[in-house]
């Protein structure tokens, strides 16, 4: 299959973002009843908000071409009415159109979406603390040499599992832009855990290392680039046992080491 793609700028980084799904009618692209009203929901909460991504789906049903058109329509349905409300969009907003070309839900009804990635502006803190900027992981890698390893801090997972936990999407998303905008980088993802050094554990880090793997697999990235493997408690960041919960979460991450660009 094929995705229709429609950047008006390059990938860019969420860290602290949220999402809101609008749902739409089957083979149509106007806002409905329903989806009008859960965005003057959401717009009547009265927070800051700024919309950075707008990506459209939908069901199987039809041809890719056609679903990927389709799904385009409904991401400016939504963009339009977002700018008629006079919702903050950031001017580097990412738009794209997945058509069918994406893990489906059995309910066809969920996959007729545009799913709307966005920020909550924070009030300024008159004194605020220092700290240092997040970094953006198209730069880091940009900036990597071979054998650099970045972190990929925001995916998580469920306790002692590799299901991903809903707050991954964006950086995995993220790490998907990445791959497809360097088309000669290779990887190793690498799982790592904390707390324990006994070895039976060892498979969960290989496991939500690969769960990484078979998302970007998904979503039609080249095996040859990419290599897993779960290095257990081996490579700690904080020597084990840990001394408090911060340590026992920057131990268990998951990183991809550059290994051509």
């Amino acid at each position: 299959m094929f995705r229709l793609f429609f950047l008006l700028f390059f990938c860019c980084p969420l860290y602290a973002q949220q999402k809101l799904d609008v749902y739409f009618d089957f083979d149509k692209y106007d806002l409905n009843a329903q989806a009008i009203h859960n965005l003057n929901s959401w717009i009547a909460e009265g927070k800051a908000y700024k919309v950075t991504k707008l990506y459209g789906f939908c069901d199987w049903k039809g041809s890719n071409g056609y679903n990927d058109t389709l799904a385009l329509r409904r991401v400016h349905a939504v963009y339009d009415y977002l700018k008629q409300q006079n919702i903050s969009v950031e001017k580097n907003i990412e738009i794209r159109g997945f058509g069918e070309d994406f893990k489906q839900s059995p309910r066809q009804e969920e996959n007729r979406r545009v799913t709307l990635f966005y920020e909550v502006e924070q009030p300024q803190n008159p004194t605020p603390a220092m700290e240092p900027p997040a970094v953006v992981l198209k730069d880091a890698v940009a900036q990597a040499k071979v054998g650099d390893r970045i972190a990929l801090k925001q995916i998580l997972f469920h306790n002692h599992s590799a299901k991903f936990m809903p707050e991954s999407e964006p950086v995995l998303l993220e790490l998907l832009c990445v791959m497809e905008e360097n088309p000669t980088l290779k990887i190793e993802i690498q799982g790592h855990i904390c707390c324990d050094t006994e070895s039976r554990y060892t498979y969960i880090s290989e496991a939500r290392a690969r769960a990484v793997y078979t998302y970007l697999l998904r979503y039609k990235i080249d095996r040859k680039r990419m290599t897993y493997k779960g290095y257990g408690t081996q490579q700690p960041l904080f020597p084990i046992p840990e001394r408090n919960a911060q340590e026992e979460a920057a131990n268990r991450r998951v990183e991809i080491r550059i290994l051509a660009r």
